[in-house]
């Protein structure tokens, strides 16, 4: 699979970062694509200090000329979209304000069309390609302050399923990628916690997930042996969604 081109958003931290770094490292062309252009730059100097070959380009993904204007600079033939970017708000519902619920929304579920559909109309030209949409468990569970964030993420996975009817015939699959609780900088420290404690003891397996636990599934979804897999929801939670109530 290696040669091929992948676009990734949300690629200045967590996921992303992890997904940029890995790929390249395989041998593919990387596109990031997020909003923090300085820290985007770092990374793909990293890489190609690593003997990667990675590009960085700035963008709103809730803002359509942003997103028009970064697939304009990116030449050649796209291969896959990762399409990564999401942020959260931890509120109760009673206390989430309009400007929260906005900011979740516009960037986990119009951020995602927006990408996939620049992507997508790409692909078609070049005879297809495979899109990654990166959601939730909590798209398919819920979670006590979290309901903007899993509403956007079931959102994400029917939103999946309908790009993945209207461009089956444009060889264009489309499926989603649902990790559980996987620990990153960011969430290290509440983990080591006692409530961080307590949740990870509902988790079957007993342990976080590592962002490398994710690197399979995504090139399963990615690769020509999942040609005939599109519009399905792929979860990597260590047991989390089959756990007892």
């Amino acid at each position: 699979m290696s040669g091929r081109c992948f676009v990734v958003t949300g690629a200045s931290s967590g996921l992303g970062e992890h997904f940029s770094r890995t790929l390249a490292a395989e041998g593919h062309r990387v596109v990031m694509l997020a909003r923090r252009s300085e820290v985007l730059a770092r990374i793909a100097q990293d890489i190609a200090a690593a003997g990667g070959t990675a590009e960085s380009i700035a963008v709103d993904v809730a803002d359509a000329g942003s997103v028009q204007s970064a697939f304009e600079r990116i030449d050649g033939k796209i291969d896959v979209l990762v399409n990564n970017a999401g942020v959260s708000v931890e509120t109760f519902a009673l206390d989430t304000s309009p400007e929260d619920l906005d900011r979740v929304i516009d960037t986990n579920l119009k951020g995602v069309f927006l990408v996939a559909q620049a992507a997508a109309r790409r692909m078609q030209q070049t005879g297809g390609g495979a899109i990654v949409n990166v959601a939730s468990i909590l798209g398919l569970r819920v979670a006590s302050g979290l309901a903007a964030y899993a509403a956007s993420k079931a959102a994400v996975m029917q939103l999946t399923r309908s790009l993945a009817l209207e461009w089956a015939r444009r060889g264009i699959r489309v499926n989603t990628l649902c990790p559980g609780y996987i620990e990153t900088p960011l969430n290290r420290e509440f983990f080591a916690t006692e409530a961080g404690q307590r949740l990870i003891k509902r988790i079957p397996q007993g342990r976080l997930g590592r962002m490398a636990d994710l690197d399979e599934p995504l090139r399963l979804l990615c690769s020509d042996h999942a040609t005939y897999i599109t519009g399905t929801a792929l979860a990597v939670d260590g047991g989390h969604l089959v756990s007892g109530l």
